[in-house]
């Protein structure tokens, strides 16, 4: 993998102008390889000009410039580096032919190639972004050398070819050539490829053609869910141009649900790359759909914030996710039945914002230039600042600046910067122009900082009137639990305009909460605490940020924490409910609220919650972080059985089928909390959980991977499975339960699955192995694989490149809690020779180790009230 500097690509950007690629691909080479052919149109405007692209072929065939063939073996050393040099360039248009074998990836990076085993047929799609164009087509690959790109495509005659332009078959359909209409101006890192025997629905809408596109397997699973999807991209797509002036950009739309994909969704103009679990092969909650409908929103905004208008440099990657995350969001609560969908991002979103930006390795939403020096240090911000961190800065900006003045603004820089390159300062200034507001000093506050706001409330009362004072922390823990945070943050007080929800108890119905007023406060930053004011009683809960608008954590005072333990239930909107679990969470990690505490209010008031986002955020929280990591191992026991015992009621609650989402989602949780194997021995042996739902491939699975880390199946019982579902996603349960089994050999061939040298796994395989080979009841099993881990892990991870190494350092980080794993942890962080990617997660996952061993150590004091 090349990585490129910024230094280097703002000299390529001043010597070179790029016009436009040609690129021919032959797919029918065999298992290994692929042809690619790319011609480049390009203008020096200096005379004597050095430059280079890049490319990182199996085989380079030729190279020609300007007519003239390149002496290949002078080039070897460079290519070996990912770069083809071109040196002494004469000022003026060029074109530089190269003929080469490209390899195909495993590993979700490049062209992906992928054989399903439910029939055998095989699929590829490339993934371009970020810096991974040079494994399909010689690029120059930065954002801001945009060109058009003509593609040409020889495949298998009975494969479908689909593209960033609309694809046609050409000639002799037994010869299988394609051709994608030239596209308008776009990056490299956007251009895309899926070929394969796809099934395809299409429809029109708009003058245009939308498609939907999965592997032949899923078919029946994409015609079930085909209208829901097109119904949800024809509303986003009809509300994005009655809110952008500029129309989409593009001659068609179709959206690929391609298999071992590692990001979400990828918005490749014309042809969006999903990963295929979006087609639903098993039973999915409300909240699931949701979230699909949301990456759809998310990924069409990107056609303009993104595509249309890119960022110069990857500094500014901010500019594409936060607006697509925000936008999404938005869109979706303004067009589909899904009205409550920023309860969902506050409990699940932006909580991946928060725990990011209280880390070492946290930076501001818009770094400086400076601080994202190359492509290598780039990767790692694709990350909850980026996205979530960055959408609750926009949510926050539109509050402030007002949505009117907020979409002028956007309108304007659509018009300024179309088909071409903008900045952060670009963006700016074009919300600046139609506004009296301080925009550029909102930005240096809120996206050039770091760290998460604290807002507490000190709540007085004196006969007839009360106050509430507010104090206002800047982020100082967001540098990270040690405080090494990132270079150039500053604890700066953020301004927040927020709302303040004052609730009292419903004479008539004790556990219910009445709002009593809703207030609207700015703080400013520049002091230290606001103090308001009230006549009557003080409310039984003060909710700081209510509506969660802004960014922040908050603190509850002890009144308002003795209602939310009698009456969070009782709370009438989504979003405040979201709001005070989050609250608690933040308390709990930051040594505030005993754990036992939190699952204490999980007992009371889950079985009444009605939002399935919650019901499953908290319950994830509970079970995997609470449980597994703030309770030291003797409350383990204790701390399933209540989440079990919390399940169990909300089955009761729903054996009407009344809420099949909140029963799914508590099914679920109860498996992985189980602590003895007798009930999900009788669900599988049932083939149905009594009163619903029947088990489908998901939940079959799951009880025996849970079966398999109580030992109370085998091998045996998982090969059965295997043959009853020999699916990709059967074949990555059968490993996870493999990985599962508290047995040696099962461990020993698990270890050597994720860290041999025969490196076969995909993405997807050492992900699932890695999920399943460490689990907290197996601790004194594993005590010897422990300091073998971190060199394992770098290891594999200089062999595989950046999604392996995320892979184990992700779902392969050991499960131990303990100072052993943070003291190995810490050693291998010393070396100087890990991949970007693999410190970065590293890094991450032993500040969270340091969180919970803090929480371990901390004296609770029962007699405060909080």
């Amino acid at each position: 993998m090349s990585v490129l500097t910024r230094e280097e690509a703002q000299t390529r950007a001043r010597l070179i102008e790029v016009h436009r690629y040609t690129i021919d691909l032959d797919l029918t080479r065999g298992d290994e390889l692929f042809g690619s052919t790319t011609t480049l149109r390009f203008t020096a405007r200096e005379a004597g000009a050095d430059t280079f692209v890049e490319l990182n072929p199996a085989m380079l065939h030729r190279a020609v410039l300007d007519g003239q063939q390149l002496d290949l073996t002078a080039v070897a050393a460079s290519l070996a580096d990912g770069r083809l040099p071109l040196t002494g360039l004469a000022a003026g248009e060029h074109e530089l032919r190269v003929e080469t074998d490209m390899r195909y990836s495993h590993t979700g990076e490049g062209m992906h190639r992928f054989t399903d085993p439910a029939d055998g047929e095989t699929y590829l799609y490339t993934m371009c972004c970020m810096a991974d164009a040079d494994d399909v087509f010689a690029a120059f690959d930065q954002p801001d050398l945009k060109a058009v790109f003509d593609v040409r495509v020889t495949a298998p005659p009975e494969w479908t070819v689909l593209g960033n332009g609309t694809a046609t078959r050409v000639g002799d359909p037994a010869d299988g050539r394609w051709e994608l209409a030239a596209t308008p101006p776009i990056s490299t890192y956007l251009v895309a490829l899926a070929a394969g025997p796809y099934h395809s629905v299409r429809t029109e809408h708009a003058g245009l053609t939308f498609g939907l596109h999965v592997r032949r397997s899923l078919a029946p699973h994409l015609e079930d869910d085909a209208e829901e999807l097109f119904d949800i991209t024809r509303r986003c797509f009809d509300r994005y141009h009655e809110i952008f002036e500029e129309p989409y950009p593009f001659d068609s739309y179709d959206q690929a649900f391609v298999p071992e994909f590692n990001s979400g969704a990828m918005e490749n103009p014309g042809l969006v790359t999903f990963r295929d679990e979006f087609i639903y092969r098993s039973a999915v909650t409300d909240a699931e759909r949701q979230t699909r409908a949301m990456v759809i929103a998310h990924e069409m905004a990107h056609m303009w914030f993104g595509d249309l208008v890119t960022m110069t440099w990857w500094d500014d990657i901010w500019l594409n996710e936060s607006f697509a995350e925000y936008m999404g969001y938005q869109v979706l609560t303004e067009t589909t039945r899904y009205t409550d969908t920023w309860a969902d991002f506050g409990v699940r979103r932006k909580n991946w914002g928060y725990d990011a930006d209280q880390r070492p390795s946290t930076h501001p939403v818009a770094p400086t230039p400076d601080q994202v020096p190359d492509t290598a240090a780039a990767r790692l911000n694709f990350d909850g600042i980026s996205y979530a961190k960055g959408a609750s800065a926009l949510r926050q900006l539109v509050t402030w600046l007002g949505e009117k003045d907020f979409l002028a603004g956007i309108n304007r820089h659509f018009a300024r910067h179309r088909f071409g390159n903008a900045t952060l300062a670009d963006f700016l200034d074009s919300l600046a122009h139609g506004s009296d507001r301080d925009v550029h000093a909102w930005a240096d506050r809120w996206l050039r900082t770091t760290g998460v706001d604290t807002l507490t409330p000190v709540v007085t009362a004196q006969g007839d009137r009360w106050t509430a004072e507010i104090r206002h922390d800047a982020g100082a823990d967001g540098a990270g639990a040690e405080g090494a945070g990132a270079e150039g943050a500053a604890a700066i007080p953020r301004p927040h305009r927020i709302a303040i929800g004052l609730y009292d108890h419903e004479p008539a119905a004790a556990h219910q909460l009445v709002l009593r007023q809703r207030v609207e406060a700015e703080l400013s930053g520049a002091e230290p605490t606001l103090t308001l004011s009230f006549s009557g009683p003080r409310p039984d809960l003060l909710l700081l940020n209510d509506g969660d608008l802004s960014y922040a954590k908050v603190r509850l005072d002890p009144g308002s924490w003795k209602t939310v333990v009698r009456s969070l239930s009782g709370l009438p909107d989504a979003v405040s409910r979201a709001v005070v679990w989050n609250a608690a969470r933040d308390m709990v990690r930051d040594g505030e609220l005993p754990p036992t505490d939190y699952l204490d209010a999980v007992r009371a008031h889950l079985p009444r919650e009605t939002d399935i986002a919650i019901v499953q955020g908290v319950l994830a929280f509970a079970r995997t972080q609470i449980a597994d990591r703030y309770l030291p191992a003797e409350q383990r026991p204790a701390a399933l059985t209540t989440i079990g015992d919390t399940c169990r009621d909300l089955l009761r609650r729903t054996e009407d089928n009344s809420g099949p989402g909140l029963r799914l989602a508590a099914v679920r949780t109860y498996i992985d909390s189980a602590t003895a194997p007798a009930g999900l021995s009788d669900w599988l042996d049932g083939d149905t959980v009594p009163g619903g739902p029947v088990l489908d491939p998901e939940l079959r699975w799951q009880i025996l991977g849970r079966l398999a880390v109580l030992g109370a199946i085998g091998p045996a019982e998982i090969d059965a499975e295997l043959t009853r579902d020999s699916s990709a996603t059967g074949q990555e349960g059968a490993a996870r339960c493999r990985a599962a089994l508290p047995d040696p050999e099962a461990k020993r061939a698990a270890w050597e699955a994720l860290f041999g040298t025969a490196d076969e796994g995909s993405n997807y395989l050492v992900t699932a192995i890695a999920t399943g080979f460490w689990q907290p009841e197996h601790h004194a099993l594993l005590a010897d694989y422990l300091p073998r881990y971190f060199p394992a892990a770098a290891e594999v991870a200089a062999r595989r490149g950046p999604a392996i190494a995320d892979a184990v350092a992700r779902s392969g980080f050991p499960s131990t809690v303990d100072e052993r794993t943070l003291e190995l942890g810490e050693e291998c962080l010393r070396r100087d020779d890990l991949l970007p990617a693999l410190h970065r997660r590293l890094a991450d996952q032993l500040d969270d180790l340091r969180r919970a061993l803090r929480v371990h150590r901390t004296r609770w004091d029962r007699g405060n009230d909080t």
